[in-house]
């Protein structure tokens, strides 16, 4: 099998820019129909989304429930990125495998409890505020 060195440039333009777009779009595709928890993170998102609108949040606000809901998103497919790459080493229950898998996911469920932690600054005196 021939090896394919990174550091080879395989050009610039438009086509390579639009390819690499494409790609992307493949693996938003693929995550969203076989990861259940990109659905999960999804529906919260667009809950967000229409919480922001409903108590009409400052512009400061949407930026960082926008960074928040982007690491989640993130975070997730780079954990399914994880998933794949071991699933493609091997086949076999490894410890090494399962500590991959393991810290990928982790890292998915630190940041979700992050993003809980910003929504309740960001949306918690909103949420005061109607109740009182």
């Amino acid at each position: 099998m021939k090896k394919i060195l990174r550091d080879k440039k395989e050009g610039f333009g438009p086509r390579r820019f639009f390819l690499s777009i494409k790609y992307s779009i493949e693996g938003l595709y693929y995550a969203y129909r076989y990861e259940q928890s990109l659905w999960i993170h999804g529906f919260v998102s667009i809950l967000t989304v229409l919480l922001g609108i409903f108590f009409k949040i400052k512009f400061s606000e949407w930026a960082i429930v926008f960074i928040a809901l982007g690491a989640i998103l993130g975070m997730e497919l780079i954990n399914t990125a994880i998933e794949a790459a071991v699933d493609l080493t091997t086949t076999d229950i490894h410890p090494l495998a399962k500590i991959a898998k393991d810290c990928g996911s982790a890292a998915s469920f630190v940041m979700s409890f992050v993003a809980i932690v910003i929504a309740m600054f960001v949306f918690g005196p909103y949420i005061l505020e109607l109740f009182s």
